[in-house]
């Protein structure tokens, strides 16, 4: 069955502006015509009656009364002043209606047919009627001699010819409808061409299908949504979009990030944002339409459990390849121990032997003493041996003290503490000896203190900000992450140069108070 396709709206919009013009135009000129046919028959009126005034006061007329056959003198009299006045007919009578002229020489003689009445009183008739001619606009006004009505004079124009006149105005009102009618017709199609482009030649149910289906689409998609107009202001968030940005049904103030996303209205791929307690990742498209910006797209991903798994499992893979390389350097040294046994040099092993479990135990001793927290205890072993795979020394201040019974969650304590020391870390990677991270994590005064320090090059200006990072890539979220958990906590962070160069970092979260 073929589909019967409606008419786009553009299409609409020209017929129906066609329509509404040609009926606005039709009204204005039935009406022009209508005052052009009233002012032709008043103009017709006051010609008659004119005319018959002056043939009733001529001396002629008054003279030729008095005569055997007043027609032989009036009727050539007449016919000149008709002919000299374009009129139809002029007709001298008696006050018994008895014409003494007329158009038709034969109807002489004969009644006139018409009102009189008023005439013979002295006043004057006006009238629209059917007459020997056909219809006619005429006048009849009395001829007077010495106060006394004697005769009657009537003088008529046919409507038919009141039309012909009328229709020799025509071209004054249609060229100027034509026109009308043309530029109207031309404006109409160019507005409708400039929709049909605009709309794509889309007809009204198809567009309230195509909102209908894209509204859904976009409150149903797991992804955020925000689009934004060519000025950068916000226009749309859907549902997703709200939850990941924490905006309320009546809110579209954005996260300065996104805003900035925003603003800068370029094409972004993959671009990692901090929004809230969220880690989003952004990808944002420009929209460009005949080779104007017209707006922005921007889509927002939640990787913020993605992120934490993926920084645990950095953790684990340092971790393990610590572990990997202690495991080697342990079975050198196993290797070493056995061998020296056969050979019978048993205290020297034992002196070997001892020496490094020594060496373990003290770095164990020392965390654990410092650190009763066993998430961040074990975080800093894993570092510490991490750090001793890199080369680089990881020192844990003596000064340290903080218990298992803090209020801060584990969490917040290993994002702030892992990542300023993977950071101090990278740092000093590219450095000559000694390749020293130092590290303070201190409960007093109703806060707790983390400071890290390293031997690197130092930090530049704006390092806790989104996407700065001391790996060639400069994509981290580490300092990032570690402001955003001071800002949750009204923490604050401080970055000096460390007494022997490098950065040294200071993260003070305070304490929530703790009910009784």
């Amino acid at each position: 069955m073929p589909i019967t396709r409606r008419w786009s709206i553009a299409r609409q919009l020209f017929v129906l502006q066609v329509l509404v013009v040609t009926t606005l135009v039709a009204i204005g000129t039935a009406g022009a015509v209508r005052l052009a046919q009233e002012d032709t028959e008043q103009a017709a009126i006051d010609q008659v009656i004119g005319i018959a005034y002056a043939v009733a006061n001529s001396p002629t007329v008054v003279d030729a009364l008095h005569e055997p056959d007043p027609s032989a003198i009036l009727q050539p009299y007449t016919e000149s002043v008709r002919l000299a006045t374009n009129t139809t007919f002029i007709v001298v009578m008696a006050r018994d209606r008895t014409r003494f002229t007329h158009t038709s020489p034969e109807l002489i003689g004969r009644p006139f047919i018409g009102s009189i009445d008023d005439a013979l009183h002295g006043g004057t008739v006006v009238e629209k009627s059917v007459g020997t001619l056909g219809e006619s606009v005429r006048t009849v006004v009395p001829v007077t001699e010495r106060g006394a009505v004697v005769a009657l004079v009537s003088v008529g124009i046919t409507t038919h010819a009141l039309n012909q006149k009328l229709l020799s105005r025509t071209p004054a009102v249609a060229v100027p409808t034509a026109l009308a009618l043309l530029i109207a017709a031309a404006g109409s199609w160019l507005l409708s061409r400039r929709l049909r482009r605009q709309t794509h030649g889309l007809g009204p149910a198809e567009m309230t299908r195509m909102y209908e289906y894209h509204d859904a689409v976009l409150h149903s998609v797991r992804e955020g949504l925000v689009v934004a107009d060519r000025a950068g202001r916000v226009t749309l968030v859907n549902d997703e979009g709200r939850r990941l940005l924490g905006l309320t049904d009546d809110s579209l103030d954005m996260p300065p990030e996104v805003s900035e996303l925003l603003a800068a209205k370029t094409t972004v791929a993959d671009e990692p944002v901090l929004a809230g307690d969220r880690v989003l990742v952004a990808n944002q498209r420009v929209i460009r339409s005949e080779g104007q910006t017209v707006g922005t797209v921007l889509t927002l991903r939640d990787h913020t459990e993605l992120r934490t798994l993926t920084g645990e499992l950095d953790s684990v893979r340092g971790l393990t390849e610590a572990l990997r390389s202690q495991a080697h350097e342990a079975a050198n040294r196993l290797h070493t121990v056995l061998t020296m046994v056969e050979l019978g040099r048993t205290e020297e092993a034992l002196q070997l032997a001892t020496a490094e479990l020594a060496v373990a135990q003290q770095l164990t001793d020392q965390v654990v003493g410092a650190v009763s927290e066993p998430a961040l205890a074990a975080l800093l072993l894993g570092k510490s041996a991490q750090a001793a795979e890199r080369g680089a020394q990881l020192v844990i201040d003596e000064d340290s003290r903080l218990g298992d019974t803090t209020p801060l969650p584990s969490r917040d304590l290993i994002t702030v503490v892992g990542n300023l020391v993977d950071n101090a870390l990278e740092a000093v990677a590219g450095t000559g000896p000694p390749r020293v991270v130092t590290v303070l994590v201190r409960e007093a005064d109703g806060e707790v203190l983390v400071r890290v320090g390293d031997t690197g090059p130092g930090l530049p200006e704006g390092a806790f900000t989104r996407g700065w990072s001391t790996k060639a890539r400069g994509r981290g979220l580490g300092l990032a992450l570690v402001k955003q958990v001071s800002d949750r906590h009204g923490g604050s962070i401080g970055v000096t140069a460390g007494p022997g160069g490098g950065a040294l970092i200071t993260v003070r979260l305070p304490l929530p108070a703790v009910v009784p």
